[in-house]
């Protein structure tokens, strides 16, 4: 719901002549416009005001050195994905078009674009016109960025507007019993699980780990196949982002004792609508790498 006080300044007509009638072109330009002159009227003061109290602008809590390196363990475990590095910002419309976001959740940016909220999103584009160009072609991505939401984390250590994520991304046409997305998906908690017996082997500590695979009813059968293969236990699925059907959480336990779900993954439609071809399958799975140097570090 539109918020009244923005119909109060700009009135009903006004507001839509901007949100719907007014061609795209111009929108931008006028809104470039009225940030060049907001920005031309600000002062020094303001601007180290808004970098003091605003969460979107603060650094992080993480020596960068420790995030490289954590990085570089990452993606030699996921070594047979091609790394990628995505732009800082992605088309409008990228989370909330593409998977069910609310264009809230997301930093809205000038020039038609948004500030990236989740790699797996841009990634799911970038599978997407791959495949547009060879259709028959199999889209393995590894990419570590710096993303940034708008809701309020939750208030713990580790957690921040901004923080580091290292994706995958599998896509492909889809084989007889759902033989592709199984390949993927037990691909990808492999990897996963790689990666922290590596990082394990260099000081970070990780207890107890767990794998809990969910399926809707209609995609128990490939669950099933994907737990006894990763050592996972099948649950019901009744989260609706995951339109492919699954979705794996690895949850590991803090040198605190506390269980942790460090990674996150799943099946999704996403590729398949991009490219209005219902045989093109979809894994993307994310990792708070972000969170490995703040709650496991040696």
């Amino acid at each position: 719901m539109t918020r009244s006080w923005v119909l109060d300044s700009v009135g009903d007509e006004g507001f839509e002549q901007l949100a719907e009638s007014l061609p795209g072109t111009e929108l931008q330009s006028l809104l470039l416009e009225v940030m060049r002159r907001r920005a031309r009227h600000r002062t020094p003061h303001e601007v180290l005001a808004q970098y003091r109290r605003d969460r979107f602008v603060r650094p992080a809590a993480c020596d960068p050195r420790e995030g490289v390196a954590i990085d570089g363990h990452l993606f030699a475990a996921a070594a047979d994905f091609e790394g990628i590095e995505l732009s800082p910002v992605t088309p409008l419309g990228s989370s909330s078009v593409v998977a069910p976001t609310d264009q809230h959740r997301v930093l809205s940016a000038l020039r038609a674009t948004e500030v990236v909220s989740d790699p797996t999103n841009v990634l799911a584009l970038e599978c997407a016109e791959r495949l547009r160009t060879a259709p028959r072609s199999m889209v393995d991505l590894a990419t570590s960025h710096r993303t940034i939401r708008a809701q309020a984390p939750p208030d713990k250590p580790g957690y921040a507007a901004h923080f580091r994520l290292f994706a995958l991304a599998s896509a492909g046409r889809e084989g007889k019993d759902h033989a592709v997305a199984q390949a993927g998906l037990v691909r990808h908690i492999t990897t996963m699980q790689r990666a922290l017996d590596r990082l394990e082997q260099h000081g970070y500590r990780f207890g107890a780990r767990r794998i809990d695979v969910l399926a809707s009813d209609d995609r128990t059968g490939l669950a099933d196949r994907v737990a006894a293969a990763v050592g996972g236990t099948r649950l019901p699925l009744e989260h609706p982002y995951y339109s492919g059907g699954v979705r794996f959480m690895l949850w590991v336990t803090t040198p605190a004792g506390e269980e942790v779900m460090l990674v996150d993954g799943g099946l999704f439609d996403w590729v398949a609508t991009l490219t209005s071809n219902q045989r093109n399958v979809f894994v993307a799975t994310g990792m708070g790498s972000q969170l490995v140097a703040t709650l496991f570090r040696p």
